[in-house]
């Protein structure tokens, strides 16, 4: 056999994605979309304007930022070179790049405080689960430039608005606690440090680790015999400053008064080493943290850790899979506007040509159309119109392009009438009816 007909007869594997990651299919599109929308109906309300980052920046930037000891930074970034031996990494959370990008576009010199939103792919090497992926989509919130329990507040209310639009906001309860500033909160540490002296062969193997780095994340471990033991372990209110404490209690108090229940959970810490005073998550009622949505806090100290002015500020972030995994549970439906209204079917050339034009104007009339495909007889492409599940199709063929009209069927009932080319539109659209047309105008798509 010559050499190229072994190139032909070669059979290739067909490609798998890796591990951790999924195409999103047309069908989950629409939970995206709808997530999307409603999470920029909410931000445009509350006057957040949305800034999008690199999907990569310096390692630093994060090594600095959520600290070398998190479970982040130490195993789960994406992290590479670039030709000039630069350390690079996917970026697995948007807090750090948002901050990097406030400092180094001068925003402290914008109205304070600067209100953003993002929605945005994110990368971590995680153990792949259910609602938990190594490529993931999230937004979330960042309030900038002012230290006020009353923001923590809004931005919980905000989160839960958006729970309620989305149809999930009754599964989940409100976690919330405060850490405390890095000063008390290293005094709690050197505790925790003593009470887990001696204890160690009780602790998992990341936690054994946790204990000489972050101790503070003994306290949120899922393993059992660690939560056993975080239990037992002296309470952090105990060793707060007396700031933070106060801080916290107006938070509540402002809660209380917009009627937003919360679970006091001394022992939420979060996972980034930015936090400081409130910390919040919302768990999911009958799994717990297992099955959290989201969560955030107040960095109050990260703007002069990542090289800017003392600033303080609040954040939120939401998992869109996790989100996306609890609405399929509860078999909530999101509205489509990808359903066809119209398939076009004709035969011979003389009818396709005729249909180019027919299908351009019933598409700027908002008229979702598709057809003119093949060679196929008008029934084998009717049997294809079932398959879309389209109301209406458009028949055209020798016939009608010599008389100048079109046959448009009713697909559900069978019956058909024959109208003048030029009436076509006009009649699909009162068939279809305004409201359920997809029409725009560019300046609404300034908008969308």
């Amino acid at each position: 056999m010559s050499k190229p007909e072994e190139i032909q007869k070669k059979k290739y594997e067909p490609f798998q994605n890796p591990k951790g990651v999924h195409d999103i299919l047309p069908a989950d599109q629409e939970f995206y979309t709808y997530i999307k929308k409603v999470v920029r109906h909410r931000a445009r309300q509350a006057g957040f304007r949305r800034i999008t980052t690199p999907i990569f920046e310096f390692a630093e930037v994060f090594n600095r930022s959520i600290g070398a000891g998190s479970d982040i930074v130490s195993k789960e970034m994406y992290v590479f070179e670039d030709k000039k031996g630069r350390s690079l990494a996917l970026k697995p959370e948007s807090t750090a790049p948002v901050v990097r990008s406030y400092i180094q576009n001068n925003m402290n010199q914008w109205p304070q405080p600067v209100l953003l939103f993002y929605i945005e792919p994110h990368f971590r090497y995680d153990r792949p689960q259910k609602g938990r992926y190594r490529q993931f989509w999230q937004f979330g919130f960042e309030i900038i430039g002012e230290s006020d329990p009353a923001l923590d507040a809004q931005l919980i209310q905000l989160a839960i608005k958006i729970h309620g639009d989305l149809g999930i906001a009754d599964f989940f309860s409100l976690q919330l606690n405060t850490i405390g500033t890095p000063e008390s909160r290293k005094k709690y540490a050197g505790i925790l440090q003593d009470y887990y002296v001696g204890k160690e062969r009780s602790l998992c193997e990341d936690c054994k680790v946790r204990l000489g780095i972050n101790p503070l994340r003994l306290l949120d471990c899922k393993a059992e015999d660690c939560q056993i033991l975080a239990q037992m372990a002296p309470q952090m209110r105990d060793y707060l400053d007396k700031e933070s404490l106060e801080f916290h209690e107006e938070l509540k108090g402002y809660l209380d008064e917009i009627e937003i229940p919360y679970v006091e959970n001394q022992r939420l810490v979060r996972g980034l080493d930015y936090y400081s005073k409130t910390v919040f998550e919302f768990w999911d009622k009958e799994e717990g943290a297992q099955n959290a949505v989201g969560g955030g806090g107040r960095y109050d100290g990260l703007v002069e850790l990542m090289g800017g002015q003392p600033t303080p500020a609040v954040g939120y972030a939401a998992g869109i899979e996790r989100i996306i995994a609890n609405m399929k549970r509860e078999k909530i439906r999101v509205p489509s506007k990808d359903e066809l209204h119209v398939f076009v079917a004709q035969l011979g050339n003389e009818a396709k040509k005729k249909c180019l034009n027919l299908i351009e104007d019933m598409r700027e009339s908002g008229i979702k159309t598709m057809g003119a495909l093949g060679k196929g007889s008008i029934n084998i492409q009717l049997r294809i119109a079932d398959k879309f599940k389209v109301p209406y199709s458009v028949i055209i063929g020798i016939t009608e392009v010599r008389e100048g009209v079109a046959i448009i069927r009713d697909m559900k009932k069978g019956v058909q009438e024959t109208v003048k080319m030029d009436k076509v539109v006009p009649k699909l659209v009162k068939l279809i009816g305004e409201k359920n047309l997809d029409r725009y105008t560019p300046g609404e798509l300034l908008y969308s």
